[in-house]
């Protein structure tokens, strides 16, 4: 489905990341992983390449513009172009609002937000040259519900909402479509860390009957960063299992 695109997936050292890195490599794509240090991301590509997948990886600071418009140039001057990229790296909240810390704010805006605006307008000139691109943005159910704290977390996701709606629009006209995925509660490292009698009552909000597997949210990405969705842009995909339906 991506034969030769040439693919970037922050965050992918694990999780849905690492799952959509290796969806991506799977279908073709030149797959390159950001994750938030050398160790983590050596780990990650060293274990894709024994399941006899080729992929590149870096650590640039998402949070430093120089540092990921340098990137991004590396990566420009070895593969020629860049195809997909996918803003997938973040973090969560979960304290009251009086009992966070500003700088604890001010590292989920930096990472969900912040980081998602400069290695979009990073990678903006290249795929505008091309007159072809695909950006994909990780929102959350949280975007669309809420939750009941943390509310840091859920201000950046009705963000990212924004920001993909919007770039949508102004970057349609040079053939660059922008779309974001909405995962539920999903099965990762935090959430399988989670005792059964937490997880039960979340899986009876969900009508599906199960949680989401980081496969089921690497598949949206696949799809809407495919030539199957030639004609979607702008669009928030709930992958959620129809949960607070």
């Amino acid at each position: 489905m991506l034969n030769d695109k040439i693919a970037i997936i922050t965050g992918g050292t694990r999780g849905i990341g690492l799952e959509t890195v290796r969806a991506f490599a799977k279908n073709g794509a030149k797959t390159i992983l950001f994750g938030s240090r050398q160790e983590t991301v050596d780990k990650a590509i060293a274990k894709l390449q024994e399941e006899g997948l080729e992929v590149d990886g870096y650590c640039p600071n998402l949070n430093n513009y120089s540092e990921i418009e340098q990137t991004i140039a590396e990566i420009l001057k070895k593969y020629g172009r860049i195809d997909i990229l996918v803003n997938n790296a973040g973090m969560s909240a979960d304290k009251p609002i009086e009992n966070t810390p500003p700088e604890e704010i001010d590292k989920v805006i930096d990472l969900n937000l912040r980081a998602v605006l400069y290695l979009t307008k990073a990678v903006v000139p290249a795929m505008k040259q091309q007159k072809s691109g695909v950006i994909l943005n990780t929102s959350s159910m949280v975007s669309i519900y809420g939750q009941p704290a943390g509310v840091a977390y859920p201000a950046t996701k009705f963000a990212i909402n924004g920001l993909t709606k919007s770039l949508a629009r102004e970057l349609a006209p040079a053939g660059i479509r922008v779309n974001a995925v909405a995962p539920g509660v999903t099965n990762t490292d935090m959430v399988a860390a989670l005792p059964p009698e937490m997880i039960e009552p979340l899986v009876n909000t969900i009508p599906l009957g199960r949680i989401g597997e980081p496969a089921d949210i690497a598949n949206a990405f696949l799809f809407l960063a495919s030539d199957l969705a030639s004609y979607i842009t702008g669009t928030i995909l709930q992958v959620d299992g129809a949960a607070r339906a």
